[in-house]
């Protein structure tokens, strides 16, 4: 999908009667209004460069959800999971659930969001613990907000606060928390405005306010290299002490939607100075085939970051402070090849241990979740069979417990429907699995959400935020 500046052009104005950052509840129109506004001299030759739009839904409201009953239960271990009802008349919430041993599996408390058919997608918690926030894959549909923020101050009652949404961007994804005392978080944004290539970096305040969206369009340098290679961003992750983030791209949005000549795979990163919120380089990873997941290795003495290639089915090693033989930084090296059943597995997502010992992968398509010791990174020892079939289907969201003790996986990706060619199989469950002494995994307990949420057609939980309450003066949240 080749992108000339013209173009470029037209996906920055595409949303520009959109409000920045919208509280809910409001009312959803049935209409649509024109999203581009007339301009003499503007909007005339923009027009026979339009691509065409996504498929849109009518942005009708949510039916009124089926009655609960919250539990007076205040377990130490609780799960926040992200999700969505596969009876989309119904509204998006957040499910909260008891992990502690005696009382797993548990139903806490429930907490709709004022819209439907978002697509949840991923989830994360604020630094200082108080609030949650969760994207929305495929709000942009229904033209509404991507974000959603809840209020977990008390964590057993948690609350939702309001919802906002970018400008130039949509297609929420992943989210790292910013540290205190400013808070707030940055948010990648998949799509441009319209789905289409040329995605941003989002940053929010702690209130959920957007600050900016990057690269700005005053950033010359940093909006040449966007409109260079595909800029698709879905992975993040940030080292603060460093002052670098690193994001990884994945697909065209608009490309995985009917009709389509097949997705539009990335092969890149790109490498970004925190403080100037813009890029220092593309790195590349030949022939990756969609790089969906990055994140620094705690503790590695070289910042060293993990990148998954999902064509190849590979693990890059991202060298951010080493320089390639062209002067540019940033290399990247062929970490581990998980195997052939690993190649176009559709998604592979990580989660690593606090150390940075062990790294975890869900092969999505081949309902695997793979282990890996890296702690000599000369000598990667794989720590699963790739020949198992494991008791999981279509996993994608992995969380490594506060207390190292488990991993929580999710089995289900994405479920476009008919309008889509992305819809991935899954079981629907969340898979609390042990960790062994050793870093294998034994697979153990789940929480079935078709039948949890039989009175919503069932449900399809994406993503996961764990907290540790055992020790109350020293409460833990796993948060990137």
């Amino acid at each position: 999908m080749p992108l000339t500046p013209l173009k470029a052009a037209f996906i920055l104005a595409l949303h520009a009667l959109s409000t920045l950052s919208s509280p809910v509840p409001k009312p959803d129109p049935l209409s649509i209004p024109p999203l581009i506004p007339t301009i003499p001299g503007i909007t005339d030759p923009l027009a026979s460069l339009a691509p065409p739009l996504p498929i849109l839904k009518v942005p009708t409201p949510p039916i009124a959800s089926p009655p609960f009953t919250a539990s007076s239960l205040k377990p130490k271990k609780l799960g926040y999971f992200w999700t969505g009802p596969f009876n989309q008349a119904y509204a998006d919430f957040l499910a909260v659930y008891s992990l502690d041993d005696d009382t797993f599996g548990t139903f806490i408390t429930l907490v709709d969001v004022p819209t439907s058919g978002n697509e949840p997608h991923h989830l994360n918690v604020s630094k200082d613990r108080k609030t949650l926030v969760g994207t929305g894959l495929l709000s942009l549909l229904k033209t509404q907000d991507v974000e959603y923020f809840f209020d977990v101050s008390d964590p057993y009652s948690p609350k939702f606060r309001n919802s906002g949404r970018a400008l130039l961007s949509s297609i929420g994804d992943e989210i790292v928390a910013k540290p205190e005392p400013e808070g707030g978080f940055f948010i990648t944004h998949m799509g441009s405005a319209g789905g289409t290539d040329l995605g941003r970096l989002t940053e929010w305040d702690r209130a959920g306010n957007l600050i900016g969206e990057w690269p700005a369009v005053t950033d010359l340098a940093s909006t040449k290299n966007i409109l260079a290679d595909q800029f698709t961003p879905h992975g993040l992750n940030a080292n603060f002490e460093k002052n670098i983030i690193l994001t990884s791209d994945f697909v065209v949005p608009l490309s995985t939607l009917k009709p389509t000549t097949g997705i539009i795979k990335a092969n890149t990163l790109r490498l970004w100075d925190i403080n100037k919120r813009s890029i220092i380089s593309t790195i590349t990873i030949p022939n990756g085939g969609g790089i969906q997941d990055v994140k620094f290795i705690p503790g590695n003495p070289d910042t060293a970051a993990i990148a998954t290639a999902v064509h190849l089915g590979q693990v890059w090693i991202i060298y951010p402070f080493k320089y390639n033989p062209d002067g540019s930084q940033g290399v990247a090296e062929l970490l581990y090849d998980l195997g052939p059943k690993a190649k176009d597995v559709t998604a592979i997502y990580t989660d690593l241990s606090a150390d940075g010992r062990f790294l975890y992968l869900s092969l999505t398509t081949a309902n695997h979740v793979a282990a890996l010791d890296i702690s000599d990174l000369n000598n990667v020892k794989r720590l699963d069979n790739p020949d198992e079939a494991q008791p999981i289907i279509g996993p994608h969201s992995l969380r490594v417990t506060p207390d190292q003790k488990h991993l929580v996986a999710l089995g289900y990706f994405v479920q476009e429907g008919d309008i889509g060619v992305l819809n991935t199989v899954g079981d629907y469950k969340v898979h609390y699995i042990d960790i062994l002494p050793n870093g294998a995994l034994h697979f153990n307990r789940t929480i079935p959400f078709l039948t949890e949420f039989a009175n919503r057609g069932g449900a399809r939980p994406h993503f996961s935020v764990i907290a540790d309450f055992t020790d109350p003066a020293d409460p833990k949240w796993n948060s990137y």
